[in-house]
């Protein structure tokens, strides 16, 4: 079973430094048929105008993940952490028993354009904790590249859930497949581009939850960026 999110149906907002997508309820938006999917809790697509961003605000028992498409993402928290993410990079905080931070487009020309991903962690209390890895374009190119994991396998950076996350940059008419175990769910990202997902046509924005399938093929129908997530 295929659940198909269009892009222009998630919530979200523009408020000029700021345009938001949310896939889920998240903040001032919420829809009780879009709470989550499986443990994936947050997926926001934001837009950050040059020299804005969120200042610092606390988290707690969240597994938090940043995936910069477009700029860099000035990132400090109570942990000490202060680093720049920019496009291949992949950030991960868990914020466990509480974290505050803050997440800033420090560029003065360039607009900041990101993924937020929080998982929800396998059980609450983990003490909070930080990582940050490089992928580079030749790793992720027309393929998926394990870039979040369980256990870090593949140098991945480590998440509190059983949870799989893939990026990939597609050239036009890539074609992968990716196979679903029994009982485990996955849910399709388009971040840039247009791809068939098992027959369905999905474009920038678009998302995908597949359920009870043994697998999924996708097809990049032009130059194409994913994010796949594979959850138990």
């Amino acid at each position: 079973m295929i659940v198909l999110r269009k892009s222009e149906d998630r919530g979200g907002g523009d408020y000029g430094w700021l345009r938001t997508r949310h896939t889920f309820s998240f903040a001032d938006y919420y829809d009780p048929r879009w709470m989550s999917f499986r443990a994936l809790r947050v997926l926001n697509e934001d837009i950050v105008q040059p020299g804005h961003g969120f200042p610092r605000h606390s988290h707690r028992d969240a597994e938090i993940v940043s995936i910069v498409l477009e700029g860099s993402l000035e990132h400090k928290d109570s942990m000490g952490n202060g680093s720049v993410i920019r496009p291949g990079d992949v950030q991960r905080m868990s914020a466990g028993t509480g974290v505050s931070h803050s997440e800033y487009n420090p560029s003065r020309s360039e607009r900041l354009h990101f993924l937020q991903i929080w998982f929800l962690p396998d059980r609450p209390g983990y003490p909070p904790s930080y990582e940050q890895k490089a992928f580079s374009e030749e790793e992720r190119r027309d393929q998926l590249r394990l870039v979040a994991s369980s256990d870090g396998r593949d140098g991945s950076v480590t998440l509190h859930q059983d949870a799989l996350l893939y990026v990939g940059s597609l050239g036009a008419g890539t074609e992968l497949t990716h196979e679903l175990p029994s009982k485990r769910h996955s849910w399709l990202q388009v971040t840039r581009g247009r791809v068939r997902l098992s027959g369905q046509e999905l474009s920038q924005g678009d998302g995908a939850g597949v359920s009870a399938e043994s697998g999924l093929t996708l097809t990049a129908l032009e130059p194409s960026d994913v994010v796949l997530f594979d959850l138990g």
